[in-house]
C-alpha cells in the first residue's frame, strides 16, 4: 500500500496563501466610507453647473437665459425642427422646450411655421431678429465657456470635455 503524503502545518510566520486571504478579505465586513455631500458626482456637476451659470447671467447680452441661448444656438446650427426634437437635441424635457419655445416667440427671436412636407407639423425657426441676436451673442458664448474652464489648464479642460461626453 502507497503511503500517503501528510501535510506539514504551516510556521507560524508564514504568510497565508493567496486564495485564503482572498476569502478572509471576502468574509470581512466592508469598510464603508462615510457619505460626504462634496464628494458626490452629483453635487460637483450642480456646482460647477452653478459656476457656469452665474458667469453665463453675469455676461451673456441680449437678457438672454441658458436655456433660451442653447434653443436659439440649436437652431442656428441645425436649421428649424419641431420642438420635440429642438427639445431632445438640447437637452430639455417637453415642459422645458415648450416654456421656451413660448418666450422666444413673444420676443419675436424664433416663430412656428407649418413644416413643408407635412403642413399639420410645426417646426421652429429662427426669425430675422433671431438670426441676428444669435450672431451679436455667439462670441459671448465662447468667451463665458472659456471663463467657466479659465481654472484649468488646457489639457484638464479637455479631459474634463472629452468625460462629460461620455457620461451625457
Amino acid at each position: 500500500m502507497a503511503a500517503r503524503a501528510r501535510k506539514t502545518p504551516a510556521p507560524a510566520d508564514a504568510a497565508p496563501a493567496p486564495a485564503a486571504e482572498a476569502q478572509d478579505a471576502a468574509a470581512r465586513p466592508a469598510r464603508k466610507r462615510p457619505y460626504v455631500l462634496e464628494s458626490q458626482i452629483g453635487f460637483l456637476i450642480r456646482k460647477a453647473h452653478q459656476r457656469h451659470l452665474s458667469i453665463f447671467a453675469a455676461h451673456m447680452p441680449e437678457s438672454l437665459t441658458a436655456q433660451q441661448f442653447a434653443v436659439m444656438a440649436k437652431l442656428n446650427e441645425v436649421g428649424p425642427a419641431s420642438q420635440n426634437s429642438l427639445g431632445r437635441q438640447a437637452a430639455m424635457d417637453n415642459s422645458t422646450i415648450n416654456g421656451v419655445v413660448v418666450r422666444l416667440v413673444e420676443r419675436g427671436l424664433v416663430e412656428k411655421v407649418p413644416a413643408p412636407e407635412d403642413r399639420r407639423m410645426h417646426l421652429v425657426q429662427l426669425t430675422a431678429e433671431g438670426r441676428r441676436t444669435i450672431g451679436r451673442v455667439l462670441p459671448m458664448a465662447s468667451e463665458i465657456t472659456r471663463m467657466t474652464l479659465a481654472p484649468l489648464s488646457r489639457t484638464e479642460q479637455a479631459t474634463l470635455v472629452r468625460l462629460l461626453k461620455r457620461l451625457g
